[in-house]
């Protein structure tokens, strides 16, 4: 099994755009999305849209459901209200939807379940971090989990994200 671990999401920032800018997939697990991949400086924004050798970059976000109950739960753990943290997955969002028109192959889908992980992976690279209550995903260790044989973190973390994806509402 391959890992490395890194204090915060930050000190991993430069190796996760790297593999962010060479993948054919991204997929991104988040509450809101807005320093991944929602806002102009985000992490992840400045790697998207583009073409590679004729293919395009396919991307799949999932962000909390503005609407959930989870939602409700996730602003109380972080000291925030509910209607400020739902309007940030809208912002995010409507931000998304500005990367499909400029032709980004682009998902993005609500799920329901209280947040645990946050995920970013790229092709055979997982960038994995927790929530908890008190604290973002961002500020939580992260770990890079690399796709080997036999490895079940990564394996396992890809069939969560797809179970995910299966049982989410998409809304781009």
């Amino acid at each position: 099994m391959s890992i490395s671990n890194y204090a915060t999401q930050n000190s991993a920032g430069e190796e996760i755009q790297q593999q962010a800018r060479e993948a054919e997939e991204l997929d991104v697990l988040a509450v809101r999305g807005l320093g991944l991949i929602g806002l102009n400086d985000s992490l992840l924004r400045a790697c998207l849209p583009r073409e590679q050798d004729g293919k395009r970059l396919r991307v799949r976000v999932l962000l909390l459901d503005p609407d959930s109950d989870a939602l409700v739960q996730r602003a109380a753990e972080i000291g925030e209200s509910a209607e400020s943290l739902a309007g940030g997955v809208h912002l995010a969002e409507a931000r998304l939807r500005e990367l499909l028109a400029d032709g980004c192959d682009i998902t993005v889908h609500r799920y329901r379940m209280l947040p645990t992980w946050r995920l970013i992976r790229t092709d055979s690279a997982m960038f994995v971090s927790a929530f908890d209550a008190g604290w973002e995903g961002h500020e939580s260790a992260t770990y890079k989990v690399m796709e080997t044989p036999h490895g079940p973190l990564f394996r396992g973390f890809r069939r969560m994200f797809e179970a995910l994806v299966a049982g989410a509402q998409r809304t781009i």
